[in-house]
């Protein structure tokens, strides 16, 4: 299997793309994911974050889902999950694992392939939106990582989404560099026509800074 270099991420920039070429690919980020399982990494925390901040039952968007890691184990703590995604490759696999679960009769996620900047589903459909480590698979990720001027152009992309997509009530979280720019956010928030209002800002050590977005009435953003 062949692991990503900066050589190789230069001359083919999308993921997708890159995937593609060679589908071994796909499995070497699920080996690594399973490797960091079996040293004893936490791997459930994100889902456990997400869970805390919704209500039983809620319809969410995992959007970028590689293989399903988080949409599976969401989708096992009772919620209705719908995990989106460019690779078929990464999607293939999710399926796999999600099939294997209905198999023993568990519940498992929903899998389509789609476009994270514009998802092609419907709006105002989703309870919360969840998407981490995305910005560097996108179709036109140097974009993405350098962000503009101030480096929140895809930040702004992803709220933007979230306005359109998340249902009355719902919340999202939105991590961001420092408490600067979630005023930015905030700032943007303010002048989008949805509902969609920044209702906490969450500062942890590290400079991680969590925003949460509701519409009618949050969103979070985190500052580390």
């Amino acid at each position: 299997m062949t692991e990503p270099t900066r050589e190789s991420r230069r001359e083919n920039p999308s993921w997708a793309e890159w995937v593609s070429e060679d589908p071994t690919r796909s499995q070497w980020y699920v080996d690594r994911i399973r490797a960091m399982a079996a040293r004893g990494d936490d791997l459930g925390g994100e889902a456990r974050l997400v869970n805390a901040l919704v209500t039983p039952g809620s319809r969410i968007l995992d959007a970028g889902c590689g293989p399903g890691r988080v949409a599976a184990a969401l989708s096992a703590l009772g919620h209705d999950v719908v995990g989106l995604d460019a690779s078929e490759g990464m999607l293939a696999i999710a399926e796999r694992h999600a099939q294997a679960a209905r198999a023993e009769g568990q519940s498992a996620p929903t899998f389509v392939v789609g476009d994270a900047v514009a998802p092609d589903v419907p709006d105002e459909s989703f309870d919360a939106v969840t998407s981490r480590y995305l910005a560097w698979t996108l179709r036109d990720p140097v974009a993405a990582i350098d962000g503009g001027a101030d480096g929140l152009d895809l930040a702004r992309t992803c709220v933007e989404v979230i306005d359109r997509h998340l249902a009355a009530g719902g919340s999202a979280l939105l991590q961001l560099g420092d408490a600067d720019q979630a005023e930015r956010i905030a700032e943007h928030v303010r002048a989008l026509p949805g509902g969609l209002s920044l209702t906490e800002t969450r500062q942890y050590d590290g400079g991680v800074v969590v925003t949460t977005l509701t519409e009618h009435p949050n969103v979070i953003a985190w500052v580390n």
